[in-house]
């Protein structure tokens, strides 16, 4: 189990080797995202607390990156925060994120994205509940829910 002091070593010492990776220009990432996920995953945006489709979706399966369908986090780790984006506990894998110190905005963060192919998914945080008190803030447009009988959300 992931704690935050392994995130912060993550961010600071290096991440994880992902199991695969994906690589796409500009021109092809906008060819196959929608307008908001270019901007959430490929520019580091994000959508308006709340609004996201996921965000109150609770069906079992696994969110996967809209970018390249890596698996980043299983619906049995996802709680409502009530900070309006969809939370979770851990990743699925520890290597499936990767974690970047995040200085904008005047503030000092962790920036989360997918370790496969780079796209920004949003912030971990340490005040998520036991065991792991980490609070993962994704944005529903970096992520599509594989449902368990194989529907893509």
């Amino acid at each position: 189990m992931l704690t935050w002091k392994d995130i912060i070593d993550f961010s600071v010492n290096g991440n994880p080797k992902p199991d695969r990776r994906v690589e796409k220009t500009e021109a092809e990432w906008k060819s196959i995202l929608t307008p908001d996920q270019f901007r959430i995953t490929r520019q580091a945006g994000t959508e308006a607390p709340h609004s996201g489709g996921l965000c109150s979706r609770y069906d079992a399966g696994q969110y996967n990156c809209v970018c390249c369908n890596t698996p980043l986090f299983d619906s049995t780790i996802k709680f409502d925060s009530g900070s309006g984006w969809p939370s979770f506990t851990q990743p699925i894998k520890e290597n499936a994120i990767k974690y970047i110190k995040d200085v904008s905005f005047g503030m000092v963060r962790v920036e989360v994205q997918c370790n496969t192919c780079d796209a920004h998914q949003g912030h971990v945080f340490p005040d998520g509940p036991e065991p792991s008190g980490l609070r993962y803030c994704i944005n529903s447009e970096s992520m599509v829910l594989q449902t368990e009988d194989n529907k893509k959300v």
